[in-house]
């Protein structure tokens, strides 16, 4: 069975079997539902947005949950959430299309063909191996305790150079991901599996194996935005409980907030950095509220500007990233408790939606500005990218007015 919801939208109804009931009454993290008869059920979605299938035999639902703004907006904002991620504006889908699955796995082929433009990338490993000839040198510690007295074969490390490694294992991985999830169209289908014939000699990873790590570097510059899509397909294929548990599903589910607070965290630190230099630090876990650290403060975003007295790093801006309708009021103590907390005058609420103000609050003799600023996420991704920079130049100014 299938079943469509909106983000964050209404109730509607719904003719369920027994079976399936079940299937969603586990799901409490992604809808919820009220009995009207014994058969029919209303639906609500919650903060996720995506397609998973859940449950088995009778029980299956095909659940697709879709996102409040465009998807192409959604792939954008997704473009700057992975961690590692190169900063790239560009949308990764251009065509319009109403569901989240289909639209990534045709942005992670283009990605990859863009990535994969100039061939698969190859990097040098060291190889353990055990052979009739000698290449590379001779591991004599392994040789004499594994074959003392016979010369053949030889216990030698080499370098290789060899397409298995991290990225290639992770664009892999990936793409047997999405090869595996229904509704995905001929088209990107097919790429999909060329792409796995072009990743011959690339080892797969074991089911239930972590990701693959990779560091950004010049070397893999050309695969960093497929790699970023990569990690998102692998880490939509599963998500948490309220009790830790976590579900692995067939299909992938995204938490509106949480790429809010990231897009906002790393879009408006690339901004700034770009306008005024320094260090951005997106979620940064450097400071605690009490002198025993057992209190994290958790801020979407501290910028870092050097110190006029020594050029040291020093925290200059602090951002917080709101995924709700209005202000609310604890907004506001958690940013007054950050300004307080880091030694600043201003601070910075981000909402979707909204109107923008400032709130003056007392502290001891003097005052702090709590500035509030929306992001609309319905606008086009380039009057988005063009908000994102009025948004680092108001907070670039707010810095320089002085406290009031």
């Amino acid at each position: 069975m299938r079943i469509g919801l909106a983000e964050g939208g209404g109730w509607t109804v719904w003719t369920l079997t027994p079976a399936q009931v079940t299937t969603l009454a586990e799901q409490d993290r992604l809808l919820q539902m009220h009995p009207e008869t014994a058969t029919r059920w209303r639906l609500r979605a919650k903060d996720r947005v995506g397609s998973v299938r859940l449950g088995v035999g009778d029980g299956t639902v095909q659940l697709t949950i879709s996102p409040k703004v465009p998807v192409d907006r959604l792939l954008h904002l997704i473009s700057y959430a992975p961690d590692r991620v190169t900063f790239d504006p560009r949308p990764v889908a251009a065509d319009p299309r109403p569901d989240l699955l289909p639209a990534l796995a045709h942005a992670f082929v283009s990605a990859t063909d863009r990535a994969l433009e100039h061939g698969v990338l190859h990097d040098y490993r060291e190889t353990y191996d055990t052979l009739p000839v000698v290449r590379g040198r001779i591991r004599h510690a392994d040789q004499l305790r594994r074959r003392p007295g016979v010369p053949v074969p030889l216990e030698v490390v080499y370098d290789d150079h060899t397409p298995d490694i991290p990225e290639n294992r992770l664009l892999l991985a990936a793409a047997r991901r999405l090869l595996r999830v229904p509704g995905i169209d001929p088209a990107p289908r097919a790429a999909l599996q060329r792409l796995t014939a072009r990743l011959d000699g690339v080892r797969v990873l074991p089911a239930g194996a972590p990701a693959p790590r990779w560091t950004p570097d010049r070397r893999n510059a050309r695969y960093a935005h497929a790699l970023a899509l990569a990690e998102l397909v692998l880490r939509g294929a599963s998500y948490e409980l309220g009790d830790g548990r976590e579900i692995a599903v067939d299909g992938m589910l995204v938490t509106m907030w949480r790429l809010f607070e990231a897009y906002l965290a790393r879009a408006v630190g690339e901004a700034l950095r770009h306008r005024v230099g320094g260090r951005p630090e997106p979620q940064d876990r450097n400071f605690s509220l009490d002198t025993a650290g057992r209190h994290v403060l958790k801020p979407d975003l501290v910028h870092y500007l050097p110190s006029p007295r020594d050029g040291t790093l020093r925290q200059a801006v602090v951002l917080d990233a709101k995924f709700k309708t209005k202000p609310q009021r604890d907004d506001l103590y958690q940013m007054t408790a950050y300004c307080v907390r880091l030694g600043l005058t201003e601070g910075h609420l981000v909402y979707a939606s909204g109107r923008s103000g400032v709130v003056e609050v007392p502290v001891g003799e003097g005052r702090l500005r709590i500035w509030r600023h929306v992001v609309d996420l319905s606008r086009p991704w380039r009057d988005l990218a063009a908000d994102i920079d009025a948004l680092a130049e108001s907070v670039d100014a707010a810095r320089g007015s002085g406290t009031p």
